[in-house]
């Protein structure tokens, strides 16, 4: 069931519950039965030991109710050319999520996956269905003022904790996290920046495939957002206020909540990478739910895949975000399981195991 907050104005969240360890251990001697070298399926086998001890059982099941969340907003940074679209695309982009036209869509459907677009800050009107938890209309400059007012930023904290426990509750197994939002790498290297200690001329990206002068300007936008957000360092909730977005303190909710309620994700892009690094700081211990979909080309994704500790499924050069790479890691995952769930043991095939064994 949901936990419960004693006081609306305080964010905490209560310990994050480990994986299953007796169900990683039933995992691993059960692939040292199937009939191959041991080994050999190489990545395969460990994801699949990873997903017995989040489902807490051996062999574990497929994943059957997959779930794509992906929170929209605008940034008051994209009106200072700092990508290579206008802000008006996220709003129209919202429109072709419904409508079933995105990468995301393609590709969710292609793996099994469902897909709910979250409108938390887009600045046009959008259906009732994505804006029930809509916080406000865009969100301010990073380089220049907050992006949240200290109300804003606990609602929106507040809505990814509660579509976190609407999609468990509603039965999803695995949920992945996607983003979309002109502007919304220029927070996201504002935060990898900042919270794994590298200079920003290492973090700032192309983003949406800007040129020189933009990224000129993105890198001094970001270089002015990170003298406001050192202020606030050691505060995660003041830190989204400062320096992201409502879709980004969202994200930072939503991936916190995913594991309080013991549920996998699978992480994509280098925006959801940078709310990850914030809900980890929200909820300690959360990274060991999340699995790396891929390894975004954004400068900025290796760099939170090594601060987290988490090793890539994918390596294939993607940068759109929305939940792609994730989406596109996702049919990985459900061969690694089916792997560990349906190959017969050397015994049930009558194969002779290794020697000596």
């Amino acid at each position: 069931m949901p936990t419960e907050q004693n006081d609306p104005g305080t964010i905490e969240f209560p310990p994050v519950p480990a994986p299953d360890e007796q169900a990683s251990r039933e995992a691993v001697a059960r692939q040292a039965q199937l009939t191959k070298p041991a080994g050999s399926l190489g990545r395969l086998e460990e994801l699949g030991v990873w997903f017995a001890a989040r489902q807490g059982v051996c062999p574990p099941h497929p994943p059957a109710r997959a779930r794509v969340v992906v929170f929209a907003g605008d940034h008051g940074i994209a009106q200072h050319g700092v990508s290579a679209y206008p802000p008006e695309v996220t709003g129209q982009m919202v429109s072709n999520f419904l409508s079933g036209g995105a990468a995301v869509n393609v590709l969710a459907s292609h793996a099994g996956a469902t897909v709910r677009v979250v409108d938390m800050s887009v600045t046009v009107d959008t259906p009732p269905v994505v804006s029930a938890h809509k916080v406000r209309r865009g969100s301010g400059a990073i380089d220049r003022e907050d992006a949240l007012t200290d109300e804003e930023v606990r609602a929106a904290v507040q809505a990814g904790r509660t579509i976190a426990d609407e999609e468990v509750d509603s039965g999803a197994d695995l949920l992945i996290a996607g983003d979309m939002g002109i502007g919304n790498t220029t927070p996201a290297a504002v935060l990898i920046s900042l919270l794994t200690g590298t200079e920003p001329i290492a973090v700032v990206g192309r983003g949406t495939g800007i040129d020189d002068n933009a990224w000129m300007r993105k890198t001094a936008a970001i270089r002015d957002a990170l003298r406001r957000a050192r202020k606030v360092h050691n505060d995660p909730i003041a830190l989204l206020r400062t320096s992201t977005g409502a879709d980004i303190a969202a994200l930072a909710g939503f991936l916190a909540q995913a594991a309080v309620r013991k549920t996998p994700v699978m992480l994509d892009g280098v925006v959801v990478g940078a709310a990850a690094l914030v809900a980890e700081e929200l909820a300690p211990g959360a990274r060991q739910w999340w699995l790396a979909g891929h390894r975004s080309a954004e400068p900025g994704g290796p760099l939170v895949l090594q601060h987290l500790d988490l090793e890539p499924v994918l390596d294939m050069r993607l940068r759109l975000g929305e939940g792609s790479g994730a989406l596109t890691a996702l049919p990985v995952l459900t061969a690694a399981v089916k792997v560990l769930g349906e190959m017969a043991t050397f015994d049930e095939a009558g194969v002779a195991g290794e020697a000596g064994a």
